[in-house]
């Protein structure tokens, strides 16, 4: 699964400790997310995009194969 959770901070210029604050969460929680190397349970991604004020499926990409 691909996200833009990096892209949208940048939009909003946020680093990724205030994301994390706003959702939670740890600042690597938000590093292995947007590295792809975590899956966030469906209420932290439902979290990130209220953050965003943008659907689920905006932030979070279904690839081929997941």
């Amino acid at each position: 699964m691909k996200n833009r959770i990096k892209v949208e901070r940048a939009e909003q210029d946020e680093t990724q400790q205030d994301l994390a604050e706003a959702v939670g969460v740890s600042r690597q929680t938000i590093v292995a997310i947007e590295k792809g190397r975590f899956i966030p349970s469906t209420l932290l991604a439902l979290k990130i995009a209220r953050h965003f004020n943008k659907p689920v499926e905006s932030i979070f990409i279904l690839e081929e194969g997941d």
